[in-house]
């Protein structure tokens, strides 16, 4: 009889991105930010809610496919704890932390509707990323206006 505990859940990759210690209910939103839906070429994994050292843990598995920088840029905001790993013939090539940057242009909508991004101006939103002990905050360069919840909801 197998120890269900010692089982492997999702099956190794033999080339691609592991993106582990995602904030347990965030994996769907990594999907989003990577533009990866139900119509996708390479095989990908995902686990929700999964036992990890620290509680629990979303993990995404994506074969034949390394991010970019902007990509993990956009991960660390909703998720500051994730490291990607880069594996290669089934061995982990490269392993970091998310950097989560200091700031941030093009990639989040202001919730301000009267902020001058959210205009017909050609603006670029940009954002002063503030990496507090109770999470991370976004603070809009034009109108000040900070978003400290539901950052996903917000990505562009």
């Amino acid at each position: 009889m197998s120890n269900p505990t010692k089982e492997i859940r999702v099956q190794p990759i033999e080339n691609g991105t592991v993106i582990d210690h995602i904030k347990a209910g965030q994996a769907l939103n990594v999907l989003k930010i990577l533009g990866i839906s139900g119509i996708s070429n390479g095989v990908v994994s995902v686990l929700i809610n999964a036992p990890g050292e620290f509680g629990n843990k979303d993990v995404v598995k994506i074969e034949g496919r390394e991010l970019r920088i902007d990509e993990a840029d956009r991960i660390s905001l909703i998720a500051p704890s994730a490291t990607i790993n880069i594996i290669r013939d089934f061995d982990v090539l490269e392993k970091k932390k998310v950097e989560i940057p200091a700031h941030v242009a093009g990639v989040v909508k202001c919730i301000n509707s009267n902020c001058i991004s959210n205009s017909n101006e050609p603006v670029t939103s940009k954002f002063e990323v503030m990496n507090l002990e109770s999470g991370i905050e976004l603070r809009c360069d034009y109108c000040e206006r900070v978003i400290s919840e539901n950052i996903a909801e917000h990505l562009l």
